[in-house]
């Protein structure tokens, strides 16, 4: 690559961040950073209508969350700033009216009302190459007209002028060259009545201004890529236009259209990085952060959904995937979202990383069950021995929970079908054993169990079980005599005593 990449995330902040949007991010991201390049966010929020306080914190926030910080962007700042195009709004009127004294744009003064009657007088009506010559604009009218309405300050905006049966190509980085005709797009508008920009116009603007080189995006927006080579090429020159990748979808589990929030709501997986609440009505969506994934893992399944390197190998690490990472091997077809999958890759992060990284995460799940830390090397040592067990951080809680507080129900019904008389006296005379025990680890534990079973003439097997359930309340947990080591002496004792009192009711 003959220079370093410039490549931008252009988010609106219209809501929570769509796991499709956070892949956007991360293929750019990585992308930049292969190459030694510069990663952007530019904030595109130049329709004030859809605007959601809190929306733009959200964005950053998650993008902290996944360890995907920009180089540039309002947040972080850059020589190109501003970086919210609503901060921009002077430098746009200048390029559409540039347009429009070329011929290539004009003014348009139809009402919102005249509009809305002729689309219930014309089914799908378009504003094109055909109607424009029956509007209100300054094709149709003379040009004393529009400069007498321009004085009067006559509510306009400004559209671009399709040309009539023009062949608009570009090579895409994934699909290779896509062509479309021009009869086939309506003439968009480039300036809104209120003086902002509409997309098209800004994001061909500001990645010139920002040097931009190369724009990746998800493939919905294929459909607009003519208006924006026109405008590169009537503004700048083509020469000049970044390189484009329109990046696959991420499809519905069983793979019939893009998948959606309602789908994520439907089926009861997460769909956006992070918790998001509605301002306006109050509606929270719950993220894959607060579902218990780990950010590692979550970056590294959004990587593989449109991606691989080549080989069977599924686990990567941010930095390896920076390193692995090329466009060349994006797909061009759509991937299907499997929650499960997703969660396999959680699995393997949880059991990969070292449980200092999320002990944090873990001791706010446990506080939010009511359960307050205040042993940080307990908690870890615990942490150590079940994570094997775990799928997603919220798995911690009921696995680790009960070496921190007794359970608060016990699971008789699992004991009494098999107790007898025999058995209780065996758990007496165990607890007398473990009081006179010099060395508490786990292998010392398990030899006196096994010991005094045989001199009772009874099955180690028989006796697992119930002292699971004394310690932990149910069938689970990890190795039993593990479970005793960490608890202790005393509170391993108070446990089986308590279950005792129990069975003998």
């Amino acid at each position: 690559m003959s220079k370093k990449p410039r490549v931008r995330f252009a988010p609106s902040p219209t809501g929570g961040l769509h796991l499709g949007g956070v892949r956007t991010v991360l293929f750019n991201y990585l992308f930049a950073k292969h190459f030694g390049g510069d990663f952007i966010v530019r904030i595109e929020d130049t329709d004030q209508t859809r605007f959601v306080e809190g929306a733009e914190d959200y964005i950053f926030e998650t993008l902290a969350w996944c360890g995907l910080e920009p180089d540039e962007s309002p947040k972080h700042g850059g020589p190109f700033a501003p970086y919210r195009q609503s901060e921009r709004k002077a430098i746009y009127r200048e390029y559409a009216e540039k347009l429009v004294a070329q011929g290539y744009a004009y003014y348009a003064f139809d009402t919102a009302e005249e509009l809305d009657a002729k689309r219930k007088e014309v089914p799908n009506f378009q504003y094109n190459q055909i109607s424009r010559a029956a509007l209100k604009n300054s094709l149709t009218l003379l040009e004393a007209e529009v400069k007498s309405l321009l004085d009067a300050g006559t509510k306009h905006v400004i559209r671009i002028k399709m040309p009539a049966n023009e062949e608009v190509k570009f090579t895409d980085m994934i699909r290779g060259e896509v062509s479309f005709n021009s009869d086939q797009v309506d003439d968009k508008v480039l300036l809104k009545a209120d003086g902002m920009p509409t997309y098209h116009l800004a994001v061909v603007v500001d990645d010139h201004l920002m040097q931009i080189t190369h724009a990746f995006r998800g493939e919905e927006w294929l459909p607009s890529a003519p208006v924006h080579i026109l405008l590169w090429q009537y503004l700048f020159g083509l020469e000049n236009m970044p390189e484009w990748a329109h990046l696959p979808l991420i499809l519905k589990p069983d793979g019939n259209g893009k998948l959606s929030k309602r789908d994520g709501d439907r089926l009861g997986f997460p769909v956006f990085a992070m918790d998001w609440t509605d301002p306006k009505t109050g509606e929270k969506t719950t993220g894959f952060k607060e579902h218990g994934f780990l950010p590692e893992a979550f970056v590294n399944m959004l990587a593989m959904l449109g991606w691989n390197d080549g080989t069977d190998n599924e686990i990567f690490s941010l930095a390896e995937l920076v390193e692995k990472f090329s466009m060349e091997r994006v797909h061009k077809s759509g991937a299907k979202f499997d929650y499960e999958k997703a969660k396999w890759y959680n699995s393997e992060w949880i059991k990969k990383l070292p449980v200092s990284s999320y002990r944090l995460q873990v001791t706010g799940m446990l506080a939010a069950s009511g359960i307050n830390i205040d042993d940080n090397k307990k908690l870890e040592t615990v942490l150590e021995l079940i994570k094997d067990r775990c799928t997603l951080l919220t798995d911690f809680v009921q696995q680790s929970s009960f070496f921190f507080k007794a359970p608060e129900t016990i699971d008789i019904a699992a004991i009494q079908p098999k107790w007898n008389e025999q058995k209780n006296m065996f758990f007496l005379e165990l607890i007398r054993a473990f009081e006179l025990m010099q060395s508490w680890d786990h292998e010392a534990l398990e030899n006196e169990l096994k010991e005094l079973a045989a001199a009772n003439q009874l099955k180690p097997g028989e006796l697992m079980l119930p002292l699971r359930i004394m310690l932990v309340g149910g069938k689970f947990g990890p190795h039993v005599f593990n479970i005793a080591e960490i608890l202790g002496r005393e509170e391993t004792i108070k446990r089986i005593q308590h279950t005792l009192q129990l069975l003998t009711k």
